[in-house]
């Protein structure tokens, strides 16, 4: 079982076969009956495959993922359905903060901005894999 939430709302609630996420030690494939893990969340995109075999991508801006050997919790700072981003917002951060890593003089502004890039790339990331799925006839 997989649950998927941010201060928002439940974005997924729902039985799987696999889940894929980014945690600060490197990525992370979980499968039914895994080991008992609890981990920081990078930005980036949560890939799952339900029991139906369909592939769904949620893009998670940071947060903590919990393990149990029957049940993964996912705490989202920010969770967004693959198809729901903002596909004109994400292309707009990615070029401020490209401007401001390029502009900048401070350092704290170009590693901020590092940050808002690595965010607008895994939005842009898990847009492009939803759509590709959809393509493909295959997820949601």
């Amino acid at each position: 079982m997989l649950s998927i939430v941010s201060p928002e709302g439940s974005i997924y609630a729902g039985d799987v076969r696999m889940i894929s996420a980014l945690s600060v030690n490197g990525g992370l494939g979980i499968y039914p009956r895994h080991a008992p893990l609890l981990a920081d969340l990078l930005p980036g995109e949560v890939r799952f495959i339900t029991i139906k075999g369909d592939e769904e991508f949620i893009y998670v801006s940071g947060g903590y993922i919990e393990v149990q050997p029957t049940m993964v919790t996912i705490l989202a700072d920010t969770a967004v359905r693959g198809q729901d981003v903002d596909e004109t917002a994400a292309q707009e951060a990615k070029r401020r903060a490209e401007e401001t890593i390029r502009t900048s003089p401070l350092y704290s502004d170009r590693d901020q901005a590092y940050i808002e890039l690595i965010k607008a790339l895994a939005q842009l990331k898990v847009l492009e894999h939803s759509r590709h799925n959809k393509k493909r006839g295959i997820g949601s």
